[in-house]
Parts: C-alpha cells; structure tokens; sequence
C-alpha cells in the first residue's frame, strides 16, 4: 500500500504487517548485532503486588530536560501486560559481574527474584542491589512499534556507580575497552 501523502512510496509498516518485505528478519537481526549496546534488566510491580523482570538491550536516553528515556519489548512477551499497567518500572544498568544475572531474567521462570538481592522503588518497581546505574521511571506513555511496544518513562530517581557495564553485540557479552589517549565523549 502507498502513503497517502507521499504517491508511490511505500508505506514501511504495512510493508512490514502484510510480509512484503524483501529483508530476511534473521539477516537483519545479524545486522543489528552489529551495534554494540549495554545490557539492562527492566522491573515492574503487577497489580497483586508480584515483582516481575526481563533483560533488555532496548535501553536509550531521550531527554535530558525533562529527563526522558526509553525501552522496548516485544508484543508477545508473557510480562508486556504487567508493564503496561504499572505506574513504575526501573531500568538497571548490569556491570561485567552481572552476566549470570542478565541471563537468569532473560529466561522464563517462575520467581525471577528468588535468591536476588532487591528493595521497593518508586511505585513498588524492584530495584536490584549493585546494578551500575538505576533509572526509577513513572510510565509516561506507550507506542507500537511493529511487533514491540515502545515504553517512554520520566526519571524520578536515579543512582549510578563506576563500575564496568555489560555489553552486548552479536549475540555475546563484552567489555568496554579504554584508549587512554583518547577520552573523549561523542
């Protein structure tokens, strides 16, 4: 189907929806992982008071002032509806100890927190002890996005330490190398 507003141009959600896509969704995943990125475990509270959590490379910041940052989950996920209906979530940053952790709530299970060192944040979202950073966000809004949903959060609280993040590309963990010489920021 075209755009209406742009004759001839195809309309890249339709696209997608109606299988027309001439990319591979495997190919293209490949690609992606091409992008290095830092690994986050999500934490939301349900409505009968049970903690629920899910690794998540979807992490990015969106404003500074107001302080607004985003993440994703798939339309299919088993938590999507407890993150939809929680007034809070909390994004942890993971540090280079954390692996087993980040795949601990990377795989389903029925308590995720059991053995696992955490207090109640704002709107009971779980924070986990020793993350390398912690953003305890209000929910601010929702958007699909193809087969995700796209979570806005506004930063009420956060909390950060040195320690070494976790990276994540091409389907393996990693460490951030340092250049002395160039210390730089983008």
């Amino acid at each position: 189907m075209n755009d209406p507003k742009q004759p001839g141009v195809p309309d890249p959600a339709n696209e997608l929806a109606s299988d027309n896509s001439l990319i591979d969704p495997r190919d293209f995943r490949n690609a992606l992982g091409a992008y290095g990125t830092g690994v986050t475990i999500i934490t939301a509270t349900a409505a009968d008071g049970k903690p629920y959590g899910i690794t998540c490379n979807s992490f990015a910041s969106v404003s500074l002032n107001p302080p607004l940052i985003l993440w994703s989950l798939g339309i299919y996920s088993s938590s999507l509806t407890v993150f939809q209906n929680a007034s809070h979530f909390t994004v942890h940053v993971l540090g280079t100890s954390q692996q087993a952790l980040a795949n601990k709530f990377a795989k389903p299970s029925e308590d995720k927190f059991a053995g696992i060192d955490w207090t109640p944040g704002l709107g009971n979202a779980p924070v986990l002890a020793e993350s390398v950073a912690n953003f305890q966000c209000r929910s601010v809004n929702r958007y699909y996005g193809g087969d995700h949903v796209i979570f806005l959060g506004a930063v009420e609280a956060y909390a950060y330490t040195t320690g070494e993040p976790l990276l994540f590309a091409r389907g393996t963990y990693g460490r951030f190398l340092v250049d002395d010489e160039r210390k730089t920021s983008p």
